[in-house]
């Protein structure tokens, strides 16, 4: 059964691990796991090495998906899809968030300082057009 709007944002609104997809033009999507942030009613971010593969392609596509699950208690999903709306450098103001979101308040500052050694990194926002979602009861 679908969600409902406010239920499908706020699902999408916990720290769940993603998967974003994006369109690949030489054979099928890439499909890789990743961190990202969204609040009710805003963009989706996500946070990427600059010189990477899936920064190129969703530069080339102009937008991507991104799915969001879990399988406890019950199983339920969120799916968006929409346009690229900002790209922009990531500085340790705009990562901090999103490490904040995943890990305890004694990682985040080791995570941050490892982060900086791997090299550029771009923050994309994509503002959702498409939703799917999904919650499965169980017996």
């Amino acid at each position: 059964m679908a969600l409902p709007p406010l239920e499908r944002q706020m699902f999408l609104a916990e720290p769940h691990v993603g998967a974003v997809a994006v369109a690949a033009h030489d054979r099928a999507p890439v499909v890789v796991p990743i961190w990202y942030q969204y609040e009710p009613g805003g963009d989706v971010r996500i946070i990427t090495p600059a010189d990477s593969r899936k920064a190129r392609l969703i530069g080339e596509a102009g937008r991507f998906s991104l799915l969001a699950q879990r399988y406890a208690p019950q199983p339920r999903y969120v799916s968006v899809e929409g346009p690229v709306v900002r790209v922009q450098e990531v500085t340790r103001e705009i990562e901090e968030p999103m490490v904040r979101r995943y890990l305890p308040d004694d990682a985040v500052g080791p995570y941050l300082d490892a982060s900086a050694s791997f090299g550029p990194q771009v923050a994309i926002d994509m503002r959702p057009e498409h939703w799917l979602s999904a919650d499965i009861p169980l017996p």
